[in-house]
């Protein structure tokens, strides 16, 4: 099994400007979600109305928009990505199944999948090598 130290070398290696331009405008929309989830909670209360009656879904409203303003402003910086972005996976996979549980909105289906997959990647290639992990590494 492959370490996290051989990811880190490999992403390292492997380091560009342009993903890192894309980590940066993931956690800029990932911040930019917990915003519009705060400032218009309806929308988020009618996003979990197919899933109103099961337990869970207050805690689900209390933690999106916590979940997406840390975290998008951790994935900007480069700071503790991995687990930041695992705190948004179970949040993008919520986003993609709530479409086929109430009404399909192909927009934000599209929307969820593509954050969802662009996750994935920076969960395994991690913050790069223009970040505060990698800054922080290189002091010690």
């Amino acid at each position: 099994m492959v370490s996290i130290k051989a990811l880190n070398k490999w992403a390292n290696a492997h380091t560009y400007y342009p993903l890192d331009l894309i980590r940066i405008g993931l956690g800029v929309f990932l911040f930019l979600k917990g915003i519009n989830f705060i400032s218009n909670s309806q929308i988020l209360i009618d996003l979990i109305k197919p899933v109103q009656n099961w337990a869970g879904s207050m805690l689900v409203i209390h933690y999106v928009a916590p979940a997406h303003l840390i975290g998008g402003l951790l994935i900007v910086f480069g700071l503790l990505t991995r687990w930041a972005i695992a705190a948004q996976l179970p949040l993008l996979l919520g986003a993609i199944l709530i479409n086929f549980v109430g009404e399909m909105n192909t927009t934000n289906l599209i929307t969820a999948i593509v954050i969802f997959l662009i996750c994935v990647f920076f969960w395994f290639y991690g913050s790069g090598k223009h970040s505060v992990d990698y800054y922080l590494k290189m002091q010690q």
